[in-house]
């Protein structure tokens, strides 16, 4: 149950006004959790439409009913900008938010599973392994999975052995197949944001060669509107030489790289150094195929697409186009190299659904 007076004056702090899809989204929600069967809810929208919203509001309907939540997310640098996002609308409202993390120390790991368990913490965000503590699952009301498709068949399965009660909310920008079949067989409900945000505008899709002066020219053209570019170089041990390919043809970029190898401090602190706009250009490895939400990013090239899959070339371009800016995304692949049917296929999906609100097209071509 929630009270309409204390929804209202929640809902009045949005920053934004609501699509309608989120209004009808946000009434599915609510139903599910007022009712006395467990939701078990797929949310596919498309990036920046809204999704981790729905998942607060989710949050501080179970918070203020007197049940906790968890929050799950497949890398730390996603569940970090989830806790800051929830920090943000919750703590207001007398809602304490934590974060478990591999960059805090064992001991500050465990107080925070103890705080959780203990009822001194109502929403805890983190990674996988918020989920390997038997104790803190069973204490949850609610569970809320970012990135639905990183999260495995046998942990799905794992979580309702344990806890059958726990009301589920899974959220995705692109359903892996098996997930989407199952929500279209009504196993599961799915719940669609498909209307993009007012002044959102659709990125652009090339599918090309590799060419190095063409790479340049995007860089320089993101830098000459004061923006910031990613480049997905998904081979650790070329990444230095590639930055310093960069950084000698472009000299005046401030130019790093990040991959999943490195110290998580390092990974922590370049990332900060990007979003506070120290780094023009960041080389990364598929890191950062996962939710990261920084709006002056609108380049993104991904160099050897054909070799990743539909979801991924889908979650990576959605690293750009967060602002208002138009946003560009080059799939480049070796300029000699004859592509294979499949990978013609995959990488013509992701240029064909270019429209705002493509993902559930994505995750359907997916599936045949």
């Amino acid at each position: 149950y929630i009270d309409p007076e204390i929804e209202r004056d929640f809902l009045k702090k949005f920053p934004h006004t609501d699509t309608l899809d989120q209004k009808r989204v946000w009434g599915e929600i609510k139903k599910d959790l007022c009712s006395s069967t467990p939701m078990d809810r797929l949310l596919c929208g498309d990036v920046g439409f809204g999704k981790t919203e729905i998942a607060i509001r989710a949050a501080f309907l179970c918070s203020i009913n007197g049940g906790r939540t968890l929050v799950v997310a497949p890398t730390t640098v996603l569940s970090k900008q989830l806790f800051l996002s929830f920090c943000e609308r919750l703590e207001e409202f007398g809602v304490r938010v934590g974060f478990l993390s591999r960059f805090v120390s064992p001991k500050q790991q465990k107080d925070t599973l103890n705080l959780f368990i203990n009822k001194k913490i109502d929403v805890l965000v983190g990674t996988h392994s918020v989920i390997n503590s038997e104790d803190c699952l069973k204490g949850a009301s609610l569970l809320i999975v970012d990135d639905e498709h990183k999260f495995g068949v046998k942990q799905k399965s794992d979580v309702r052995r344990l806890k059958i009660s726990i009301n589920i909310l899974y959220m995705s920008a692109t359903p892996i197949p098996r997930t989407l079949s199952l929500a279209l067989s009504d196993f599961s409900n799915i719940s669609l944001i498909s209307t993009p945000p007012p002044l959102k505008i659709s990125p652009k899709t090339y599918i090309e060669p590799y060419d190095f002066k063409k790479i340049k020219r995007a860089l320089f053209f993101e830098f000459s509107r004061q923006g910031q570019s990613f480049i997905i170089h998904n081979e650790i041990k070329t990444m230095p030489a590639f930055v310093s390919k960069i950084k000698k043809s472009l000299p005046f970029l401030s130019v790093d790289f990040m991959h999943a190898q490195e110290d998580p401090s390092v990974v922590e602190k370049k990332m900060d150094l990007f979003i506070n706009k120290k780094i023009d250009v960041l080389v990364s490895s598929t890191i950062l195929e996962n939710g990261i939400n920084i709006k002056n990013v609108n380049t993104v090239i991904i160099n050897n697409a054909h070799r990743l899959g539909v979801s991924q070339l889908y979650q990576i371009r959605g690293r750009v186009g967060r602002g208002n800016s138009q946003s560009f995304a080059y799939l480049v692949y070796p300029k000699h190299h004859v592509l294979s049917v499949a990978a013609k296929r995959r990488l013509k999906i992701i240029q064909k659904n270019s429209s705002l609100g493509s993902c559930y097209s994505v995750a359907m071509e997916d599936m045949r």
